[in-house]
């Protein structure tokens, strides 16, 4: 029997129409495809994956890489009506974990980070799950985050085949050429045959500038006093994003907090509730926030330190105007900006160091080293003692992963002194073809100002029909 998809659409989530792509997207999964979806932020992603767990029999399992995000599906999914849904993550506690594991089978939608999914008791309790769809939320995460940083994105494909090879669809908004590459190898390596649905990253309602400063602090603050509306702060560190909030409240009376990964699971909570319910005017926040938030009116986002690399930054913009309207993305650049990520790629090489000093006795001597170790080290390390590479594949990998954030960080420092349209070298970097544009409110290259998003006074139409009435008589006045 045929399904009416709107019909669904409808009668499940309340909407008349699809976004692009997100029909096609569900068609694929529904014809029983393997599918990687390239779809542009602000076009409902996780809706194609809801959709499907409506209509297949069995668990949606979501791998998701945020706290934020998913508590912020969870909360929708309830919006919508569904109260069997769960987030496992490090946020619960061990008795809440145990239950949640305990009744698996009873949530159709289960959320769960990288990390979690690869302990081996979670492992064995979704084993004994019949999962209808294996969904990788955020897919460039395999390879931005999947070698160094969260090695358990690489053991996707082992999970996947414990839970018999389940349909499988990756999600992400941002993806070069080599990125899809990297997440079809990752994700989809047991798969001969994988549907792409890509759609451009271009988002035609988020104006484009740089401001290349000499007073950060001051140009901030003037931005600020004249947007007075909802939006983002995107800092490179805690110390940061904590400093700028104080800033904000010091030289304004907009209502604002800090987010970072430093906060406990119900600060980010709460931060993230009230930041949705527009009970704060401005989050100065990491990398740690951000990714899918249902928050449709996010009218700016600033960027007060420059991003590490033009994939990130695209997705960090792509949080304002999720609704269609006018918003703007401003990058302050100050000379020099590009050193905090020169110091954190030392200290991955730092981290590496550890490789050549690697006991060469038997392997109960480097299982005594993990204590020693810090964290992205212990995962090294263990990697290893599960026999998943050598030593030597190991560093070579991780030179690999080095070379291409040196290449990243190249490419966006290149973003912020180009000379031409903005929009066309984002398009060009994710390698899409470029269609002549006459859009109005492209970038600060071609001719786009700022004065196009301060702040306007909205009036009621009782206070627009006043005020033409005093025009009218100040007129008449004029007149005589």
């Amino acid at each position: 029997m045929k399904i009416n998809l709107e019909q669904v659409l409808q009668a499940k989530f309340g909407f008349n129409t699809f976004k692009p792509g997100q029909k096609e997207v569900i068609e694929q999964l529904l014809r029983n495809q393997d599918t990687l979806a390239v779809l542009p932020t602000g076009t409902g992603k996780s809706l194609c994956y809801q959709f499907v767990g409506q209509i297949l029999v069995g668990s949606v399992l979501i791998v998701s890489p945020l706290l934020s995000l998913m508590e912020d599906q969870v909360i929708q999914l309830q919006k919508k009506g569904e109260t069997s849904v769960i987030a496992i993550n490090s946020s619960l506690s061990f008795s809440e974990k145990q239950y949640a594991l305990n009744h698996l089978r009873e949530y159709k939608y289960i959320l769960i980070s990288p990390e979690t999914l690869t302990q081996k008791e979670v492992r064995t309790k979704i084993a004994h799950v019949k999962i209808a769809l294996f969904v990788v939320d955020e897919a460039h995460c395999v390879s931005q985050w999947g070698v160094d940083f969260r090695p358990e994105y690489t053991k996707l494909a082992k999970i996947q085949a414990e839970c018999g090879n389940p349909l499988t669809l990756a999600l992400t908004a941002t993806a070069t050429p080599a990125v899809k590459k990297e997440i079809i190898n990752q994700v989809f390596s047991h798969r001969t045959n994988i549907s792409e649905v890509i759609y451009s990253v271009n988002r035609p309602n988020i104006g484009l500038l740089v401001n290349q400063c000499t007073e950060k602090n001051d140009t901030l603050i003037s931005y600020l006093t004249q947007l007075k509306n909802k939006g983002l702060i995107y800092c490179a560190t805690r110390k940061t994003a904590e400093k700028i909030n104080r800033l904000i409240k010091e030289e304004t009376d907009l209502k604002s907090a800090f987010y970072h990964g430093g906060l406990t699971a119900n600060e980010r909570s709460l931060l993230q509730q009230q930041f949705v319910a527009n009970q704060l005017d401005v989050l100065c926040a990491t990398n740690a926030f951000g990714m899918g938030i249902d928050k449709p009116d996010v009218r700016f986002i600033i960027h007060y330190d420059c991003p590490d690399s033009l994939e990130n930054y695209v997705q960090e913009i792509g949080r304002a105007g999720r609704d269609g309207q006018a918003s703007v993305a401003i990058l302050l650049y100050q000379k020099g900006d590009e050193s905090i990520h020169y110091y954190f790629q030392s200290e991955s090489r730092l981290d590496r160091t550890f490789l050549n000093e690697f006991p060469t006795s038997q392997s109960e001597d480097k299982e005594n080293r993990l204590p020693v170790l810090n964290e992205i080290q212990q995962k090294w390390l263990q990697g290893y003692l599960e026999k998943e590479y050598t030593i030597e594949e190991l560093e070579q990998r991780l030179l690999r992963k080095e070379k291409e954030r040196q290449q990243q960080l190249a490419v966006m420092l290149n973003y912020i002194k180009e000379a031409k349209c903005r929009r066309v070298f984002i398009q060009q970097y994710f390698s899409e073809k470029i269609t002549e544009s006459t859009q109005e409110n492209c970038c600060d290259r071609c001719g786009l100002s700022f004065d196009k998003y301060k702040a306007r006074i909205v009036q009621s139409p009782e206070e627009n029909e006043i005020s033409n009435q005093w025009e009218d008589i100040l007129i008449r006045l004029f007149k005589e």
